[in-house]
């Protein structure tokens, strides 16, 4: 039997073959771009892609930073999603932020990089594309020149699977991320409590609000509220939020009103810092007196998010919520430049919370607060506007105890029924009594100050009875006397 020697080619002559083919391809590539037309070009490319698509089983999904001029939710929701604390991924690179006004950091992928995530079984393989571009402004449909964005990247994700998986992917993943997404944001949100921009701002367009960080403490543990009207306000805010299909069902915007109405220094503000911290909901603070037309109000409505609780404080001092017809005469001899300027009106007002335009949004709260309940238009209390009308009033013995709780950290001591038993007879608001208990830290020392100031109240207030009542008397025996002078006095009233 014979066997034959096969001769290896050298390392010289794989590398001078390698080069000869390198050479070869960069000649046709040089000849290809000079001399064969662009559109060409490109249709050979698209039919080689075609090509190596259909020996393929993977497809890919583009999704676009942007589509368009506005930001594509699809993209902003699988950027919150795909972080190192939401997948076990082998990724060794993620970019790290902390936002402007912001208290938690961003960490998201980084540029070109991969990672791999498992649904169902189902393998799929993300990669964050990053191209630079010449730089460009982009405004959005409502941006005027001041609030134009520099836009000198292009960036996509690029979502491959195996293409049997279209279906699963498409109607069951992607769904999944956006609520997924939509929990981790809540998670880690940080409040906000926006304001209107001055009007010269607005006039110019683009974003009409700013924000500061909702920093407020106030939460319903620390509301110096009866207990048992504290559940029932937790109960109906949990029952809004988790009837979403039902508001739907039967035909009504999903939002809800509440009026909070009350003396001064009884704990609506707080209420309402109270209402945001429990669902994690941004406020956004409506000063109708600074708001030109019922027009700009509806703009400034659909300018809001999702979620939030839109406040109106002291209603009643806003606009003008009386003599409707008193007003429409007098408006009636004004010429029509005046007549068509400013204000927001009674029935502007009622179409924010009630009309076509309160359904611009979903699980929104209007609260509207006042001291003078009295003051306000039937026509703004009824159900379906404020739905639920809280009455704030004095501070009760159950407040007081929770104040003292919340200032001194003592839930019983020897001068409480004392104490208890004269706010009872003194009408003191939950801020009077909290700011007697924010003196002195030290609580018997404290308890004392608030004792000797409830003594001194309760002696103005029995002073002030006594002159009352002396003044009465001495009207009735002057009327008695000088029934001329009283009958004056009617007409007068």
């Amino acid at each position: 039997m014979s066997f034959e020697t096969i001769q290896m080619p050298s390392a010289r002559t794989v590398i001078s073959a390698a080069a000869t083919v390198a050479a070869a391809a960069m000649l046709v590539r040089s000849v290809v771009r000079d001399y064969v037309p662009r559109e060409l070009q490109h249709l050979v490319y698209l039919k080689l892609r075609r090509l190596t698509s259909s020996l393929s089983s993977q497809l890919t999904l583009i999704i676009d930073e942007f589509d368009g001029l506005t930001h594509n939710q699809i993209f902003k929701a699988a950027t919150i999603y795909l972080r190192p604390t939401n997948i076990s991924s082998d990724t060794k690179r993620f970019r790290v932020t902390l936002p402007r006004k912001e208290d938690n950091f961003s960490i998201t992928m980084d540029r070109n990089e991969e990672i791999v995530d498992f649904f169902n079984g189902v393998k799929l393989n993300w990669r964050l594309v990053s191209q630079q571009i010449q730089s460009k402004y982009i405004s959005g449909p409502d941006s005027g020149p001041y609030d134009s964005t520099v836009k000198s990247e292009l960036r996509y994700f690029e979502l491959s699977f195996h293409k049997k998986h279209r279906d699963i992917v498409i109607n069951s993943y992607l769904p999944y991320i956006l609520e997924k997404s939509k929990e981790m944001k809540e998670e880690t949100k940080t409040l906000k409590l926006f304001s209107l921009k001055n009007d010269l701002i607005r006039r110019r367009g683009g974003d009409k609000w700013e924000s500061v960080n909702l920093d407020h403490p106030s939460t319903f543990e620390t509301l110096a509220m009866d207990s048992e009207n504290k559940k029932k306000i937790m109960e109906d805010l949990e029952r809004f939020v988790e009837r979403k299909e039902y508001y739907r069902k039967v035909g009504r915007a999903w939002k809800r009103g509440y009026l909070l109405f009350g003396p001064p220094g009884t704990g609506k503000s707080s209420l309402v810092a109270a209402m945001a911290n429990y669902l994690k909901f941004d406020i956004y603070d409506l000063e109708l007196t600074s708001i030109r037309s019922n027009s700009e109000l509806r703009r400034l409505l659909i300018s809001t998010a999702n979620r939030s609780i839109l406040v109106v404080e002291d209603i009643d001092c806003s606009i003008e919520l009386q003599d409707r017809l008193r007003k429409a005469k007098a408006n009636k001899n004004l010429r029509p430049s005046v007549r068509m300027k400013h204000e927001v009106t009674l029935s502007g007002l009622l179409n924010f919370i009630d009309g076509l335009w309160s359904s611009c949004g979903d699980e929104r709260i209007i609260i509207l607060t006042t001291n003078h309940k009295d003051r306000l238009d039937p026509a703004l209390l009824r159900p379906g506007r404020m739905d639920v009308h809280i009455h704030l009033s004095f501070c009760t013995p159950c407040g007081f105890k929770l104040l003292a709780a919340n200032y001194l950290g003592i839930t019983e001591h020897q001068l409480f029924s004392e104490i208890e038993q004269l706010i009872e007879m003194v009408k003191l608001t939950p801020a009077e009594i909290g700011e007697q208990l924010l003196k002195i830290e030290e609580p018997e020392t404290s308890l004392r100050g608030l004792l000797d100031f409830l003594q001194t109240k309760k002696e103005k207030v029995s002073v002030r009875k006594t002159d009352t009542s002396s003044a009465l008397i001495s009207s009735r025996s002057e009327g008695r006397k000088k029934p001329e002078e009283k009958e004056s006095c009617r007409e007068v009233i």
